[in-house]
Order: structure tokens, then C-alpha cells, then sequence
């Protein structure tokens, strides 16, 4: 078994039963950045947290969990009805209170992390090693995918594939 094989699996052994929410597939449905979906970004996030972290000897479950829901805001940004105020600031809390009703072990470290993923923009500072990794690994996917690197043969050959 190939070293990605092995990443793979331990990625996905992490997040599968998050994967096959109906909340987490509910970000399929609105566009994130250019043509990337929600969904295709937190899972992006999630793996190259989680890559990041396994590589640091971190906790690599919660860097994997919380990456994958970091973005779990549930409302399309577009709307401006729906959320109170800048989409910037505001969609950290819509994903950390939604990801605290799918998860009721969400702990401190992914809540942390998926709170502060905005940091420096937001006023939340990120509190623990995870969450840094979360908020570096939002910053170049999100750069990844503006400058429309995203769906190259390499990266996409790279991502583990959900079942």
C-alpha cells in the first residue's frame, strides 16, 4: 500500500462518518470560492490539515474534523438576509454552532479551530496548535482555489475520494 493509500485511509477513517451527514453534504449546494463548492473546500481544508498536523505529530483527528467543518454555515452567502452582518466574521459562529449540533464531542480544540479559521480578520485568536493548522491550511487552499490551481491533475490526484 502506497504512502497516500495510507494518508488516505487515515484521513478518511477520521471524517467518514461526518462525510455521510446530511448537513456536511448539504454544502455541496453553494459556491464557495470561484467554481469550488463548500464542500470541496472544507474537504480540501480538512486534508491538508490534517496532513499538516499527522506530519507534526499533532492531534490530526481534530485537525481533520474540525477543517471539514469550519465552513459548515448551512445558508447561501449570496443572501445577505441571511446572516446578520459581514459573511466574513459571521460565518465562523453559523459553523461552529451547527457543527456543535452534529457533534455533540466536538471538542475544545476543533470548536476552537473552527471559530478562529478567519484569524487575522476575525477577533477570535486561535488557542490551540490545531486550530493554527485549520487556519493556515484555509488560507492556502482558499489561495489555491482563487487562483484556480484547485482542479489541476496534481491536487485533485492528491485528495482522498469519499466513498
Amino acid at each position: 500500500m502506497s504512502r497516500h493509500d495510507l494518508n488516505a485511509a487515515a484521513f478518511l477513517d477520521c471524517v467518514s462518518p461526518l462525510l455521510d451527514s446530511r448537513e456536511v453534504n448539504a454544502m455541496k449546494r453553494w459556491r464557495h470560492h470561484l467554481s469550488v463548492t463548500c464542500y470541496e473546500h472544507s474537504l480540501f481544508v480538512s486534508y491538508v490539515a490534517f496532513r499538516i498536523a499527522r506530519r507534526l505529530g499533532w492531534d490530526c483527528r481534530a485537525a481533520a474534523r474540525a477543517g471539514l467543518l469550519h465552513d459548515l454555515y448551512l445558508y447561501d452567502p449570496a443572501d445577505r438576509s441571511a446572516h446578520p452582518g459581514n459573511q466574513c466574521l459571521d460565518h465562523p459562529v453559523a459553523a461552529l454552532r451547527n457543527a456543535r449540533a452534529l457533534c455533540p464531542d466536538l471538542t475544545d480544540q476543533e470548536a476552537n479551530a473552527i471559530l478562529t479559521h478567519m484569524w487575522p480578520l476575525a477577533v477570535h485568536l486561535p488557542r490551540c496548535r490545531e486550530a493554527v493548522v485549520v487556519n493556515l491550511a484555509d488560507k492556502l487552499c482558499a489561495t489555491l482555489e482563487l487562483i484556480q490551481l484547485y482542479r489541476t491533475r496534481p491536487i485533485q490526484r492528491w485528495l482522498p475520494q469519499p466513498c
